[in-house]
């Protein structure tokens, strides 16, 4: 299989189109799984397939050049030699090294002290904490503030030089991700005649070209793959990040800490669950949409005053939302944030109706293969105990032809499947660990109407590049009652549950 897509419907439930102006381009799309530690896509609009697969060759090899600079993952990375350099010695540092520690110093001050390279040191404390279930004492949290607030290194311009005066372990992740995206981007328009890109990494992405990109925001509350999203946005030539702590923290006892802390308190933060920034500058958009999530509203509004043209949309704990002036005019006039439901029910004689406070979730992760990042073809369905398909959840593939592999679902569905060549959006939230998703069922057939309480077969399909044709089956009663299951997966999928619960 080619990993390009002349199309690609990520979910065939998601009506959503980018706007390519120019007729003669297509759209041509790429997903991988555990690239720096999450998913990855490419969007490019060219004319011919052999430019987009230059433009993607270009991001990717620009995105293992950063990555070899600034992870804290990779022992043999530029960053990770730096940190075991002795202290109080200048070492000269690449451009990109130089720029990030400057950024992270910049940031500091601008956020008074609520972003920090050290913040990884607090990071650790609750990590241990959960380890052990049991919260850090108020001394280890002292002791952990007055670590992260020393002064950790020293830059000279001049030279290129930069010198560690502490021995706190550093992370780069607020700046690093956004600055890889950017680059990959400029990487990508300069090696090829594609007219437009977009690269989207674990939720965060740039748009560059001659495109206006429809980008879903993830609702925090609401956040598996097919759930409706808190808006459809319409962006050109700028980056976008998002922050939250609703995919990523730590569970001690009965109650979920954010992976996101407060450098100034070591505390997790939890007054904001999730914020969205749109910004000119990569860089920017991802530090500002992590200090939404560390700092008070009013500090948040006076920093993003701050970044020319920023806009940004901030949840809070309680759902409240908050956005910046200009907001509005980035969502698509052709949608809305909410959707009026449809709650339509079929007469099934005897049997009785779906009960609409309950829902289907189904959550798998997909497995790591050594030399092949890229995601398979997946198909998600839902046939009753007569065998008879009712409800398509999702539908993941590259190009039309290729569709055929997916050989079960193809016989069911191959005669009425037809394509959208524009039934795609961008998606950003809070950065997803890599390979996991989660796909809801609400009860409703293919025509919106609900099914009848019952007996039905959830099934997952995938075929992979140069890999087999892999299903998993799994039968449930699905009535007034919670239940789980699980799935023992296979070679491309794992950890499969089916959890149906009251919402």
């Amino acid at each position: 299989m080619k990993v390009f897509a002349s199309m690609l419907v990520a979910f065939l439930l998601v009506g959503t189109q980018p706007r390519i102006e120019n007729a003669n381009q297509r759209l041509y799309v790429s997903h991988y799984e555990n690239v720096l530690g999450t998913s990855l896509e490419f969007k490019f609009t060219s004319n011919t397939e052999a430019e987009a697969e230059k433009a993607e060759t270009a991001a990717l090899a620009e995105i293992n050049r950063l990555s070899a600079v600034f992870s804290a993952y990779d022992t043999n990375s530029e960053f990770s030699r730096w940190m075991k350099q002795d202290l109080n010695k200048p070492v000269k540092v690449s451009k990109e090294l130089f720029d990030m520690l400057s950024l992270f110093e910049q940031w500091k001050n601008r956020t008074h002290g609520a972003l920090d390279a050290s913040a990884a040191v607090a990071g650790k404390l609750w990590v241990d904490a959960a380890k052990k279930q049991q919260l850090p004492t108020k001394a280890e949290m002292n002791a952990a503030v007055a670590t992260m607030q020393q002064t950790h290194y020293q830059l000279n311009q001049q030279n290129s030089t930069a010198t560690r005066l502490s021995n706190a372990p550093l992370v780069m992740n607020t700046f690093a991700k956004s600055y890889i995206i950017n680059l990959a981007c400029d990487a990508a328009l300069a090696s090829s005649k594609v007219r437009a890109v977009v690269v989207n990494i674990g939720g965060d992405l740039v748009i560059k070209g001659d495109v206006k990109d429809q980008v879903n925001v993830t609702n925090p509350l609401a956040n598996a793959e097919n759930d409706a999203p808190l808006a459809h946005l319409l962006v050109s030539n700028s980056a976008v990040a998002t922050s939250g702590n609703y995919r990523r923290g730590e569970q001690i006892g009965k109650n979920w800490y954010s992976h996101i802390v407060d450098p100034r308190t070591a505390k997790p933060v939890e007054g904001v669950i999730s914020a969205t920034v749109i910004a000119p500058n990569a860089t920017d958009a991802g530090a500002l949409a992590t200090a939404f999530n560390v700092l008070s509203l009013a500090e948040s509004k006076a920093l993003a005053a701050t970044v020319k043209d920023a806009e940004y949309l901030i949840i809070t704990k309680d759902g409240k939302r908050v956005e910046s002036e200009g907001w509005n005019e980035l969502v698509d006039p052709t949608t809305t944030a909410s959707k009026t439901e449809k709650n339509n029910s079929v007469n099934y004689g005897a049997e009785k109706p779906w009960d609409a406070k309950y829902e289907l979730a189904v959550t798998f992760e997909m497995n790591a293969i050594a030399g092949n990042t890229h995601r398979p073809f997946a198909a998600i369905w839902v046939e009753n105990e007569n065998k008879v398909a009712v409800r398509n959840l999702a539908l993941w593939y590259n190009k039309t032809k290729w569709v055929p592999d997916l050989r079960n679902w193809y016989r069911i569905n191959g005669d009425n499947f037809k394509a959208d060549k524009e039934n795609y959006a961008s998606v950003t939230g809070a950065t997803r660990s890599p390979g996991k998703y989660t796909i809801k069922w609400d009860g409703k057939d293919d025509k919106g109407n609900y099914v009848p309480q019952g007996k039905y077969t959830i099934i997952i399909e995938t075929s992979k590049e140069h890999g087999t044709d892999e299903i998993i089956r799994q039968p449930m009663e699905l009535k007034k009652s919670a239940k789980k299951a699980t799935a023992a997966g296979n070679v491309e999928i794992s950890n499969v549950t089916f959890d149906f619960y009251k919402k």
